[in-house]
């Protein structure tokens, strides 16, 4: 009783309906926003304005203000009246005694008990709602009918009057009872693809933080192993010059294996806390859905927003972006590694004085085999392209703009300097003696009897064997390039004779034939040269 005079006192004097967003007139009245809006609008301002509660009269359009408290008091009202009436509805065919309800049936618009439930039918079209579902959304809004359809064009719950004679005319619907067991069998397939994508990323979290564990071990064990070698070798060295340049060396090394592992460390850190963000977001989903499934009520699960966004379980990233970046690591280790190789040949050489051997060897250029465009100066030391009356060429000479020198090699360690034209396209390396001697195939590194290191023109400098390609990082700044051959142990190095000495490229392999070497000028000129 105290409930109902309390809800008299809450009625708006226009439209006699309890407050919707309550505003305060000057006078001290209460009315609905929209129906004071309204009445104030019907004046027009010609007449002035007027309080419809009490008359009182304004020049100027009165200003409302929102009354807070009497807001929080209708709500508080409504809430209440509401779980009021739901937990006193009774069931429809309990007539000899009230029981309260449990279920309704959208379709005979009654309240069921437990009892009553178990008899009723089971056939699609009798759908059954929980009973605040049936008070607040059981009906269209524009039919006032009971909702007994799903619209899957418009993804919503509509009534008989919207499939036949309304806006959804024409639309596919399905029974609600058919929509929720399909929303449901969609949303669990969902939750196991989901479940899937969460054991991958964690797998590719484990493999990150592996290797990221790695990287961190091999670059320490890296910079000591470095560290060592050259404490070694500075220990042997009476040179004090030497020494100072081996303990540059050193920190320089060490300072570009820190470097490399924190820029490592730091990408794939970067990945694995987006692998965590990833995981934590289908975990989030997973956990939506599984309620969305435990749902029982048809009108609750299929009128629940933005269950579109969990039926995709590709959102928020793919996979091949993460993936790209676990190799591209890869190979960041890989230049570290192939950076101390030649480190250690360097300080090898150091502590020699020299490399592979007691001096270079001495090499001869063979007029024999120069293309007839490629002339030999300097008592067989220099090879130049030259544009003027070729002189004649015996058979053996080659056919592209290259030579090789008399001298062949099928054992030992040696090496040999030469220094490089600034223009042009040079190559030189080492070739079989069957390799072709015509044709584009027959230049050094064009093929699998070559191994050659070359600039083209102003171009970055190339490595090629069997006409595969490998840039080099860097421009050459020296003019003097160092070749080393290993016969036995089937390696190539190219050095640049900077201060310090840079590591170019290393070709590693199995030599089966003697080995000459080789070189090939276009608009451009080498000299072999004591270094």
């Amino acid at each position: 009783m105290a409930s109902a005079d309390l809800r008299d006192e809450l009625l708006c004097s226009i439209c006699l309906s309890v407050y919707t967003d309550p505003v305060t007139m000057r006078c001290g009245h209460n009315f609905c926003r929209d129906c004071i809006d309204q009445h104030l609008t019907s004046l027009g301002g010609s007449g002035g304005y007027s309080c419809p509660e009490c008359r009182e009269k304004f020049r100027d359009r009165p200003v409302l203000k929102r009354n807070i408290a009497l807001h929080n008091v209708v709500q508080r009202l409504t809430s209440t009246t509401q779980k009021e009436e739901v937990d006193g509805i009774c069931c429809t065919y309990c007539i000899d005694s009230a029981v309260l309800a449990v279920k309704s049936c959208l379709l005979c618009e009654a309240f069921l008990c437990d009892k009553h439930l178990k008899v009723h039918s089971k056939s699609p079209e009798h759908v059954l709602t929980e009973m605040t579902t049936f008070l607040e959304n059981n009906k269209c809004s524009v039919h006032e009918e009971p909702l007994q359809f799903y619209c899957n064009e418009d993804a919503m719950c509509i009534c008989v009057s919207c499939l036949v004679t309304g806006q959804h005319r024409g639309h596919q619907a399905e029974m609600l009872d058919e929509a929720f067991e399909k929303k449901k069998t969609e949303l669990k397939k969902v939750f196991s693809k989901l479940k899937t994508k969460i054991m991958e990323t964690e797998e590719r979290e484990q493999n990150l933080e592996e290797q990221l564990r790695k990287v961190q071990a091999e670059a320490s064990g890296q910079a000591s192993r470095t560290s060592a070698l050259l404490t070694q070798f500075r220990g042997g060295l009476e040179d004090q010059e030497k020494k100072r340049r081996l303990e540059n060396l050193e920190k320089r090394v060490v300072n570009e294996i820190s470097r490399q592992e924190r820029q490592v460390s730091l990408s794939l850190s970067a990945l694995i806390q987006n692998l965590g963000i990833r995981k934590d977001e289908l975990s989030r989903k997973m956990k939506d859905i599984e309620e969305l499934c435990n749902m029982t009520d048809p009108l609750t699960l299929l009128q629940e927003p933005d269950t579109g966004d969990l039926c995709d379980p590709e959102e928020g990233g793919g996979d091949g972006d993460t993936e790209g970046h676990d190799k591209k690591y890869d190979l960041d280790i890989d230049v570290i590694k192939e950076m101390l190789r030649a480190v250690e040949e360097k300080v090898t050489a150091a502590g020699r004085g020299e490399m592979y051997g007691k001096g270079p060897a001495d090499i001869l250029l063979d007029e024999n085999t120069a293309h007839r465009d490629v002339q030999i100066l300097d008592r067989n030391k220099v090879a130049a392209w030259h544009g003027g009356i070729p002189p004649k060429r015996p058979h053996t000479a080659f056919q592209c703009l290259q030579v090789r020198s008399r001298e062949s090699f099928s054992s030992g360690r040696h090496y040999w300097c030469v220094e490089v034209s600034k223009t042009g396209e040079w190559r030189v390396g080492i070739c079989y003696p069957s390799m072709e001697r015509a044709g584009e195939q027959s230049i050094i590194g064009n093929n699998n009897k070559s191994w050659s290191l070359g600039r083209w023109f102003y171009k970055d400098c190339l490595a090629r064997h069997d006409n595969n390609k490998i840039q080099l990082t860097g421009k050459i700044s020296s003019d003097i390039i160092r070749i080393c051959l290993d016969y036995e142990a089937g390696k190539l190095s190219f050095y640049e004779m900077c201060d310090p000495i840079r590591h170019l490229h290393t070709f590693t392999t199995t030599f089966t034939e003697e080995v000459y070497a080789a070189f090939y000028v276009n608009r451009a000129r080498v000299r072999i040269v004591k270094y």
